[in-house]
């Protein structure tokens, strides 16, 4: 075998498609003989060329699992001692890298059987070799052996942090230095207790910071980038890591991210270290008083400009204003004052980036602080107005996110000073800026939405302002306009019949369009219709409804899950408005429900391969992956379809609320979704679903008395009362 694998090892590693695949067939059914593994090591240990070595060493970790148990001890011996001398004595680091994730493999069955006494002590002899890549490579097996046998770890802790120790401050080799950080980082995900262990690791900090501050300076970024992730790791541990060097961490990392000099990738990592230790450490930092430290950082951090070059969503000032507005959530009655000072000082300054910074923090906090604005309202609004009016685009840009953060977050306190608010958001629509006018769109739909009856005053010039900015604005301000129209609507109610039949004319022509770069205008259009028949009522629209319920349905094939999920709440508007009479629509309208309540939700798993290697080996394929114990890295979920399935279980639940009896045919179908979203992972889709088991309820109750009706009535107050 050992002679027919290696032709077949470098037909593999070939350009030829072909070949390789031809290669990659008989290998696979090579490597199902035990047989293929002394055939393996012999081309790890004499194969001229690195690449083949490495290749054999990764199809050895690919198969070991299944053929260790079958092998002879002088096998395992063999195939042992092939692999220390890969470690050792190979001059390829691939190579030995790849060697090194054999070794964590077997050890995970070798170990706790005893196979392999000698392992534990050749890497503590390795890690203090003279040799760079000796110590390197028993770094890597540390690190990924606390994976397979972190138990047998446990007792030798003591003897292992004086070489973590002098590893991290190695100043021959940043290789050695990076390899040390990451097996203190897997030793630290691993303690999970109390006592000396705790104290053991907290003493780490002290050298990691030291070594990040040298690497830093030398511009060796990708060494503290590294000990970020493990103040990731000690904030995030159930065990408490941290102790004093809280301090230490924030210190540092305000350092690093006021440091404009630095890379913005680090500068972000810093950031949000601060971002996770108020997430998670919120009481130690309010007992230490750093919370102002790190607002004085913070706060100046909003004046920043992202280069053309860089990622907006990695620019510090946008990265600031969310570690503000976490610290205003978590600590709201600490943070307040401090950026209240920041903004009064700063309104008024010489230089627009300051004044923009003032306005956007006091936005940024109105919600996790909304409680301590009430007293010092007025005085803020002052502050946000007078910024409306700033001859800088962007200081008048931030004003109107910062108001429009007012009225969405300081409610019900805000409307009361709409008589200075309204005729200064009026002004605003009318700024040549479209950035200014888009974000006083929104400030203008957030504030009316609740006004009721005090709005009416300012009807007649609010409609005929955003009439004419939806005929003659870009798409985009059209958007948010339509949302301001929206908002009118809801607040003025009856009030807004003399404006309903223009409204709705506009708004038949955004729903029929059907190029992708118009379908969220269409989906706002179908949403402010169904917020126009909610405030006219049934009388003014039963007759003209037909159309719009036309193009909602036909939405549906334009494959838009925003549109999609728009319609199902014109739906259900509609629904309420028409009552019994809705029934006519229901078969055309609870189908659709149905198939966005069943789409997949795209919620996937994302798998991190332990290999480690990036070669082109990757298409070799493992018979043995269950056993590799695959970690999960990341969670993704279809957020627009989760939306999309909220409003759809949502609407199921109006549909049978108003419909009743002439909803029978489509309970079972109801119920078996209703059910199952109950136990939804999103909390929105849970609340609508429980919402609709209730109509369900009182859809049954208008249905004659039948065995079957009073089974599902049990089965619903059965779901309803335990989820």
């Amino acid at each position: 075998m050992a002679q027919s694998l290696e032709l077949l090892l470098i037909q593999f590693l070939m350009p030829d498609n072909d070949a390789r695949r031809q290669a990659e067939e008989q290998i696979r059914r090579l490597a199902r003989d035990p047989q293929v593994v002394p055939a393996l090591v012999h081309h790890l240990r004499t194969a001229k060329t690195p690449n083949v070595r490495q290749l054999a060493a990764v199809l050895l970790r690919k198969k070991i699992t299944s053929h260790w148990p079958k092998l002879p001890p002088h096998a395992k011996a063999s195939l042992k001692q092939a692999l220390i001398d890969s470690i050792t004595l190979d001059n390829s680091h691939l190579v030995r890298r790849a060697s090194a994730n054999v070794v964590s493999i077997i050890a995970k069955y070798a170990v706790p059987a005893g196979e392999w006494q000698e392992l534990l002590p050749f890497l503590f002899q390795c890690s203090q070799s003279p040799q760079e890549e000796h110590r390197e490579v028993a770094l890597i097996l540390f690190s990924s052996l606390t994976e397979t046998i972190g138990t047998t770890f446990q007792s030798h802790l003591n003897d292992l942090q004086p070489i973590l120790l002098k590893c991290l401050q190695d100043e021959t080799s940043s290789r050695v230095r990076i390899a040390a950080l990451k097996a203190v980082g897997s030793f630290i995900e691993y303690v999970n207790e109390g006592g000396d262990i705790v104290k053991m690791f907290r003493d780490f900090v002290p050298s990691i910071l030291n070594v990040s501050r040298q690497c830093l300076a030398n511009g060796d970024d990708d060494v503290a980038s590294i000990a970020f992730e493990i103040f990731d790791e000690l904030i995030e541990s159930p065990a408490p890591l941290l102790g004093d060097s809280v301090r230490s961490i924030v210190q540092f990392s305000l350092e690093v991210c006021s440091n404009q000099d630095m890379e913005i990738n680090i500068r972000q990592q810093a950031i949000q270290i601060i971002s996770w230790l108020v997430k998670f450490k919120a009481s130690f930092l309010k007992k230490n008083k750093l919370i102002v430290p790190i607002l004085q950082v913070m706060c100046p951090l909003l004046t920043e400009t992202a280069n053309e070059d860089e990622d907006s969503d990695l620019a510090a000032d946008r990265s600031a204003a969310e570690v503000i507005d976490t610290m205003a959530i978590n600590l709201p009655r600490h943070v307040f004052g401090p950026v209240l000072e920041f903004a009064s000082v700063n309104f008024r300054h010489v230089n627009p980036k300051y004044r923009e910074a003032a306005v956007t923090s006091l936005g940024v906090v109105s919600e996790g602080c909304s409680e301590h604005f009430k007293d010092k309202l007025e005085e803020c609004l002052k502050v946000v107005l007078e910024a409306l009016k700033d001859q800088e685009q962007m200081v008048r840009g931030a004003a109107s996110f910062a108001l429009g953060q007012f009225a969405e977050h300081l409610q019900p306190e805000i409307l009361s000073h709409y008589e200075s608010v309204l005729p200064c958001i009026l002004n605003a629509l009318e700024d040549p800026s479209d950035e200014v006018k888009e974000k006083s769109y929104y400030a203008l739909a957030a504030f009316c939405e609740d006004m009721g009856e005090d709005i009416l005053p300012y009807l007649e010039p609010l409609i005929c302002r955003l009439v004419i900015s939806l005929q003659s604005s870009p798409r985009n301000l059209q958007e948010t306009c339509m949302s301001a129209i929206g908002s009118v609507a809801a607040a003025a109610e009856q009030a807004f019949i003399p404006y309903a039949e223009k409204v709705l004319e506009m708004m038949k022509g955004f729903m029929v369009l059907t190029k992708d770069e118009d379908l969220c205008a269409r989906a706002r259009a179908t949403e402010v219709v169904g917020i126009v028949a909610m405030a006219v009522g049934r009388t003014r629209m039963e007759a003209i409804l037909p159309p719009f319920i036309e193009a909602a349905i036909s939405g549906f094939g334009l494959d838009y899950s925003e549109l999609r999920e728009y319609t199902h709440g014109f739906f259900s508007n509609v629904a309420e408005i028409l009552d019994d009479s809705f029934s006519q629509y229901l078969p055309h309208v609870v189908p659709l429900a149905f198939s966005s309540c069943n789409l997949d939700d795209g919620s996937a798993v994302d798998i991190d391969d332990a290999d480690g290697v990036d070669n082109g080996f990757s298409g070799v394929s493992s018979d043995d992956d269950d056993d590799d114990e695959p970690r999960v890295r990341n969670i993704s979920v279809r957020t627009g379809v989760l939306d999309e399935k909220a409003a759809a279980t949502q609407a199921i639940g109006f549909f049978a609320l108003h419909a009743k009896s002439a909803y029978a045919p489509y309970l079972e179908e109801s119920l078996k979704i209703l059910i199952k979203h109950s136990g939804y992972f999103h909390e929105d889709v849970r609340l609508q679903a429980i919402i609709s088991l209730k109509h369900i309820l009182t859809a049954l109750r208008a249905i004659p008395a039948h065995p079957d009706i009073l089974e599902k009535q049990k089965d619903v107050l059965g779901n309803c009362y335990y989820k």
